[in-house]
C-alpha cells in the first residue's frame, strides 16, 4: 500500500527538519522545499497528497502559491504555517482553500493531530465519490429502453420532472414496469443529482416502525431510544425520498406525509419542534389510488398533492414494439454478469416473446431471459427453454411465423401450412399415425380423434401400409423419417389436442 505523502515548504531548515522527521516516523513519505520556486518544481515531480505551506517565503507569498497548488489540484490539502499569524491572512488562507491554519510557535502533536484528520477527510472523501459513482453508473447501467410512442412520452416527462425540479412526482403503472428505474433517472438528471436518493418501500415496512423510518426520533421517544437519529427525510438533505408502493402506506400515516409535502417541514418522533425537509418526493404504485380516495382507503388531500405531476407507465403488452431492444439490451447486460458472449435471440424466440403477453411486464422479460442466458450453450438465445406459458402462445387466425395461411376452419388448433406446401397423402399418413398413438393403438378411439368411422380407419391404414396394431414404435419410425424429408414434418402431442411440427412441415400452434 503506497504511503501518503506530505510537502513540507519553510524557509527555516529546523522547522522543515523537525515536521519531516516527525511526520516520517508516523509513516508519511515526506519530502521538504525552502523556497517557493523549489516547491512549484518538487509538487511537479513528487506530486504530495498535502502541503505544509509557509505564508512568507522569500521568492513568493505562500497565498499566492497556495492559489496555484489549488488550481492544479483542487483535491489537494495545504496547512498553512507562518510566524506572522493575523486574523486576516488566516480568514484569507481558509477562503483561497487552506484545509487548516498554524501560527509559529506550534506544538508538532497538535499538526499532527490536524494531519491525521485532514487524511482522514480525505479517504471518507474518496469514498463518497466511489459509492456516488457506483450508484451513477448503476443508474446508468438500468437504463430505460423503448422507442415507442408511449415511451417517448414518459422519457419527455422525466426530463420535464428533473429539468423543473418538481417537488412532488406520482408514478403509477403495473408492477414491473420500471417505476424505480423512473424515479432514479428523475433524481439522477435533475440538479440534486450529487444528493442522496433514498427509497422507502411503504408496503414492507411494519405501521408502527414507518414513522420512525422517515422521520427518526428524539432521545427517549420510546424505551430503546437511547440517543437522536435521523430519518429519511433529514438524510435525504438537498436530495430526493421515493415512497415506493404509497397506496400501502397507513391512512393515519398519510397524514404526516401530507404535512411534510406542502409544508416541507416534518417532526421526529418524541419531538417538540418541527425540523425542515429540504428534498423531493416521489412516490409510485401499482394501484388505483382514484378509486382507492372513493373507497375511503387513501386520504384525497394527499392524492392531490401528490399528483401534481404524474407519470404513467404502459405496460409492456402495450408496447410489444419494444419488446426486441428490450431482449438485445439485457443480453448486453447479463453477458456482463455473468461472463457469457451471447449475440442475439433468434428470429423464432422473438416471435414467441413478441406473442406473450408479459403479465410481469419487464421484470417479467428480463427474469426470461436470464433463464434463457444461464441454460443456453450457444451464442443465440433459442426457443428450446422457453416456459411453457410463453411456448403455448398461439398465433391469431391469419398469421403464420412461415408465411402460409391458417384455416379458418380451425382456428381452434391453429393449423399453418408451410409456403414450401406439403404433401396431403403423406399428412393424412402422419395424422393416423398420431391419433393411433394418442390412443395408444386402439382403432376405436383413434377415428374417434379423426371423428371417422373405424372401417374408414382401418381402410386408409391398409392404403398406407400401416399395421393394424398401431405399435408405439411404427408412428415413432416414421415421425423419425418424415424429420429427413424433403417437405416432411415431424409432429409432437401437444397440449388441448394441439400438436407443434418441427421442420418444414404443417405447423400446429
Amino acid at each position: 500500500m503506497s504511503k501518503n505523502k506530505i510537502l513540507v515548504v519553510d524557509d527555516e531548515k529546523l522547522i522543515s527538519w523537525s515536521l519531516a522527521a516527525s511526520l516520517k516516523k508516523d509513516g508519511y513519505e515526506v519530502d521538504t522545499a525552502a523556497s517557493g520556486s523549489e516547491a512549484l518544481q518538487k509538487f511537479e515531480t513528487f506530486k504530495p497528497d498535502l502541503v505544509m505551506l509557509d505564508i512568507c517565503l522569500p521568492d513568493v507569498n505562500g497565498l499566492e502559491l497556495l492559489k496555484r497548488f489549488k488550481a492544479a489540484n483542487e483535491d489537494l490539502y495545504v496547512i498553512m504555517i507562518t510566524a506572522y499569524a493575523n486574523a486576516d491572512s488566516a480568514v484569507q488562507a481558509l477562503q483561497d482553500g487552506a484545509e487548516d491554519y498554524f501560527g509559529k510557535p506550534f506544538n508538532l502533536e497538535a499538526v499532527k493531530h490536524v494531519v491525521e484528520r485532514a487524511f482522514e477527510k480525505r479517504r471518507l472523501k474518496k469514498e463518497v465519490d466511489y459509492f456516488r459513482n457506483e450508484l451513477r453508473r448503476k443508474s446508468d447501467q438500468e437504463k430505460m429502453v423503448g422507442n415507442s410512442p408511449k415511451m417517448i412520452e414518459v422519457f419527455k416527462m422525466i426530463k420535464i420532472c428533473a429539468d423543473a425540479d418538481a417537488k412532488t412526482v406520482l408514478i403509477t403503472g403495473e408492477s414491473g414496469t420500471g417505476k424505480e428505474l423512473v424515479a432514479k433517472a428523475i433524481h439522477y438528471h435533475s440538479a440534486r443529482a450529487d444528493a442522496p436518493f433514498i427509497e422507502v418501500n411503504c408496503a414492507s415496512i411494519p405501521e408502527n416502525l414507518l414513522e420512525n423510518e422517515l422521520f427518526g426520533h428524539e432521545k427517549g421517544a420510546y424505551t430503546d431510544a437511547s440517543r437522536r437519529q435521523k430519518g429519511v427525510f433529514e438524510l435525504a438533505e438537498g436530495g430526493s425520498v421515493f415512497l415506493d408502493e404509497i397506496g400501502d402506506m397507513p391512512y393515519p400515516m398519510q397524514a404526516k406525509i401530507l404535512k411534510a409535502t406542502e409544508t416541507k417541514r416534518f417532526r421526529r418522533l418524541g419531538g417538540q419542534e418541527d425540523v425542515e425537509a429540504n428534498v423531493r418526493i416521489i412516490t409510485a404504485t401499482h394501484q388505483d389510488l382514484p378509486k382507492m380516495v372513493k373507497e375511503g382507503k387513501f386520504r384525497g388531500d394527499l392524492f392531490f398533492r401528490l399528483n401534481v405531476m404524474n407519470i404513467c407507465l404502459p405496460k409492456l403488452r402495450e408496447r410489444k414494439e419494444d419488446i426486441e431492444s428490450l431482449v438485445q439490451y439485457f443480453i448486453e447486460s447479463l453477458n456482463e454478469e455473468y461472463g457469457r458472449s451471447v449475440t442475439n435471440a433468434s428470429p423464432e424466440t422473438l416471435e414467441y416473446l413478441t406473442r406473450y403477453d408479459w403479465p410481469g411486464n419487464v421484470r417479467e422479460l428480463r427474469n426470461c431471459i436470464e433463464r434463457l442466458m444461464m441454460l443456453e450453450q450457444g451464442k443465440v438465445l433459442t426457443p428450446e427453454f422457453l416456459s411453457p406459458e410463453i411456448r403455448q402462445c398461439r398465433l391469431p387466425v391469419g398469421e403464420s411465423e412461415a408465411g402460409g395461411v391458417i384455416s379458418s376452419d380451425f382456428a381452434g388448433e391453429h393449423i399453418v401450412l408451410p409456403s414450401t406446401g406439403i404433401s396431403l397423402e403423406e399428412l393424412e399418413k402422419m395424422l393416423i399415425q398420431l391419433a393411433l398413438k394418442k390412443s395408444g393403438g386402439n382403432q376405436s378411439k383413434a377415428a374417434k380423434f379423426l371423428k371417422t368411422s373405424r372401417d374408414t380407419l382401418r381402410y386408409r391404414m391398409k392404403k398406407f401400409g400401416l399395421s393394424d396394431s398401431g405399435k408405439e414404435g411404427e408412428v415413432e419410425g416414421m415421425e423419425a423419417g418424415a424429420e429427413g424429408g424433403n417437405g416432411g414434418a415431424a409432429m409432437a402431442s401437444g397440449g388441448n389436442g394441439g400438436s407443434a411440427v418441427a421442420g418444414e412441415g404443417l405447423r400446429w400452434v
